[in-house]
């Protein structure tokens, strides 16, 4: 299934729970025939995503928008900037604007969450990465947000990568059994991952040959010893309890990733507002 199809089929499925059998209040209101103008304003300082994720939104309502963005996915906007402006019948405005401006600010917040994150991480060689974290069914917008932020993806579910946690190597007896069954029957193009929280840990998954190892909730100590275990038979990657103070000393260890659940499992929302008037847009 493509990302392209699940967002398509998110976006109906948003429309459907708050259209539902139609818009009582605006079509008790507004003339069939009446077209306006809507601005969308950024309430607060962030970095913009879902821009167009919202205008898939109104082309559901009207073909033809008119859609005039005066800023893109990525970009950093400050309070009080016009980010949008669009014109199109008034009810298909209303219409759109909710599910719309959910999808806008819960990605924008998201997006500038990880902008926060990137920055700390500026001049080292560390990349951020998100995890599975995420809303259940949006993980293919929250996942697309952190790229506008700056962070990178890791994995986007079970399908695409082996990720071998405590659990598997729980039942597995051990590293080097839970990775010699994982591979088994594999092609080489799959990537296969090992959590570990020892050192001995990292040992026994670097004489495995795979090629990440995860240190989970490790001290900035032992990620530095694990780093120089490693030497660059692996990547590795730092996960747990990883703030925003935190990140310029792990990434100092000389890990590869550092990757934040934070980023998408607690989204505080970028407020954006849409006001409507009469009228059409002007074209310089």
């Amino acid at each position: 299934m493509s990302h392209d199809s699940l967002v398509d089929r998110l976006i109906d499925l948003a429309i459907e729970e708050d259209l539902s059998t139609g818009d009582l209040s605006t079509d008790a209101i507004i003339p069939v025939q009446a077209r306006a103008v809507a601005e969308m304003t950024a309430k607060a300082d962030g970095v913009l995503s879902g821009m167009e994720i919202a205008r898939r939104v109104f082309a559901r309502f009207e073909e033809g928008i008119c859609w005039q963005p005066l800023a893109a996915d990525g970009d950093a906007v400050r309070k009080g900037e016009v980010i949008l402006r669009l014109e199109a019948g008034y009810r298909a405005l209303l219409r759109g604007e909710r599910v719309a401006l959910n999808f806008l600010q819960r990605m924008s917040g998201i997006a500038t969450r990880t902008a926060l994150y990137a920055r700390e991480l500026a001049g080292t060689n560390t990349r951020l990465l998100d995890t599975r974290k995420t809303a259940p069914g949006l993980r293919v917008l929250d996942k697309m947000a952190v790229v506008h932020g700056g962070g990178h993806n890791h994995r986007m579910g079970l399908y695409d990568m082996i990720m071998l946690k405590d659990n598997h190597v729980k039942i597995a007896g051990g590293i080097p059994a839970a990775v010699r069954q994982a591979r088994a029957g594999l092609p080489l193009s799959v990537k296969i991952e090992v959590e570990t929280s020892t050192l001995e840990e990292v040992l026994q998954a670097v004489g495995e040959r795979v090629d990440i190892i995860m240190l989970d909730n490790m001290t900035t100590a032992e990620m530095a010893r694990a780093v120089r275990l490693v030497d660059g038979r692996a990547r590795v990657e730092a996960s747990g309890n990883m703030t925003l103070e935190r990140l310029r000393e792990v990434a100092a260890t000389g890990v590869d990733y550092i990757s934040v659940g934070a980023l998408t499992h607690s989204v505080t929302a970028l407020d954006i507002s849409m006001n409507v008037r009469e009228g059409s847009i002007t074209v310089n």
